[in-house]
């Protein structure tokens, strides 16, 4: 599926409705930036159990959670009118310029771009 759909139909799940009192571009924010948190925090706990309890990582539950974060990340491009291929395009921009051939500890030490 394309980065744009998926943001697009993801869409379609968002709180807007007048009589829930969530059409405020603030609340909007809040609430989904908080909601990032929260399922970063379930795919930490999914690992943290999975490596530290030795439960494994259950690859069909990790791919739900991440799925989650996505859900939110695209609403919160949706707040914001921002493409979600752009998010993707301006993050590897961004790796490029830091790490212009892969993965460095020598370049993360000397990071060309220390305003991120």
């Amino acid at each position: 599926m394309e980065p744009n759909t998926y943001q697009q139909l993801a869409a379609r799940t968002l709180i807007d409705r007048p009589d829930r009192n969530f059409t405020d571009t603030e609340m909007m924010l809040v609430w989904n930036a908080i909601g990032l948190a929260g399922e970063a925090g379930e795919v930490a706990e999914l690992i943290k159990k999975g490596v530290f309890h030795q439960h494994g990582v259950d690859r069909g539950k990790l791919l739900k959670e991440l799925g989650d974060c996505l859900w939110y990340i695209a609403a919160l491009c949706t707040v914001f009118d921002i493409e979600l291929s752009d998010v993707m395009t301006t993050n590897i921009d961004k790796l490029k310029q830091r790490y212009p051939n892969g993965f460095a500890t020598e370049d993360s030490i000397k990071r060309v771009d220390t305003n991120d």
